[in-house]
């Protein structure tokens, strides 16, 4: 398990309001606790078998909104998009059921506050809502898909 597997778990476990997860693969056991107050997570890192690489330290996050894409600007050919993100992992769905129509197509017009797609993670559906206005330029995952945190899932065009 690398470093950024390990800080992809913390940021799920802060946001998911889970109070603690144990995680054991071969020789390396990881706990993660969180306080209610502020979801900041309390790391216990066990590695048995010795290892070159130095244990890496456990760095408190900030809890997000498990609601709330953040958008980020496309720093390539789509630069006067923005991308909205996936805020934690899950399996990305663009229906609120399989019987309902999707929450947005490609042209769809966006305002802040409304519902993009949902995010089912470990049974919990969370909506996830844009931060922005805009036009939905691309959708960047198919429907059902797993995500992984922080990965695109829609180019805005917010002008």
């Amino acid at each position: 398990m690398d470093l950024k597997e390990i800080q992809n778990l913390i940021k799920f476990v802060s946001n998911s309001g889970v109070a603690e997860v144990k995680l054991e693969t071969g020789d390396i056991k990881i706990t993660i606790r969180t306080t209610l107050e502020g979801n900041t997570p309390d790391i216990t890192y066990v590695q048995q078998a010795p290892v070159q690489q130095a244990i890496p330290q456990a760095i408190p996050v900030a809890a997000e909104a498990p609601v709330a894409a953040a958008p980020t600007v496309v720093a390539d050919e789509n630069s006067k998009y923005v991308t909205i993100k996936s805020p934690m992992i899950g399996t990305f769905y663009r229906k609120p059921s399989p019987d309902k129509p999707s929450f947005i197509e490609v042209g769809s017009t966006i305002g802040k506050g409304d519902v993009l797609c949902v995010v089912e993670a470990m049974k919990l559906f969370n909506e996830i809502e844009a931060e922005i206005s805009g036009k939905i330029v691309k959708i960047l995952v198919d429907d059902m898909s797993p995500v992984e945190f922080d990965q695109p899932l829609f180019l805005v065009d917010p002008s």
